[in-house]
């Protein structure tokens, strides 16, 4: 659609638009995000989720994706509309990267030279970023579906930060499943995982919100 075209629409049939609207339909589509990921047959927790989850790691690991989405929330609710600013968003989701991106070198500085190379592998390194993009892929589709009916100006912009919520939610339930528990994994497997969505959807973006 052509910005003409837009403003002549509104302008002949104008309506208000309920309080709050934009972020409802952003949770009900991280709420359906997170259920198509969790329904996905291959898809099943950890045998020692109920142990794990008294680990401090299993809720770093849950708090950085978690976080990351947030990020992508934030970023997609000020982006939603034609005048949104979503520089403290993307401020904020870059800090809670590097963070992570920090103390996951740190870790794996100190550690003792033999151990590095298993840390940053673990057991599931060669599937871990390629199975969070494939959970994230249904809540993308539908995120980018809500957002043709709002008003993004920077489709590229939006589709990544489409990619990274639907990445960080889909990352937050596939640690149900995944058993790693250093930071030098989750900081390069898991942040890939993330991020690659958010490349995909900058990429649909350019096409399905063009107007």
């Amino acid at each position: 659609m052509r910005t003409d075209d837009l403003i002549d629409q509104l302008a002949t049939a104008p309506r208000a638009i309920p309080g709050r609207a934009v972020q409802r339909r952003l949770v009900g589509v991280a709420g359906a995000g997170a259920l198509a990921a969790l329904v996905l047959a291959w898809l099943h927790t950890r045998a020692d989720l109920a142990q794990a989850m008294t680990g401090r790691m299993f809720w770093m690991k849950a708090s950085y994706t978690a976080l990351l989405a947030i990020a992508g929330f934030w970023a997609l609710e000020r982006l939603a509309r034609p005048d949104g600013a979503p520089r403290r968003a993307l401020t904020f989701g870059a800090a809670v990267l590097t963070l992570f991106l920090v103390a996951g070198l740190t870790q794996g500085v100190l550690s003792e030279p033999d151990q590095r190379m298993a840390m940053l592998r673990g057991d599931s390194w060669t599937v871990c970023a390629r199975n969070i993009l494939m959970l994230a892929l249904p809540g993308l589709a539908a995120t980018l579906l809500v957002l043709r009916g709002m008003a993004p100006t920077r489709p590229t912009l939006t589709g990544f930060a489409a990619g990274a919520f639907a990445g960080g939610v889909a990352a937050t339930v596939y640690g149900l499943h995944c058993g790693e528990s250093t930071m030098v994994f989750v900081g390069v497997w898991y942040t890939l995982g993330v991020l690659g969505t958010g490349a995909l959807g900058a990429l649909l973006g350019r096409w399905v919100l063009k107007w």
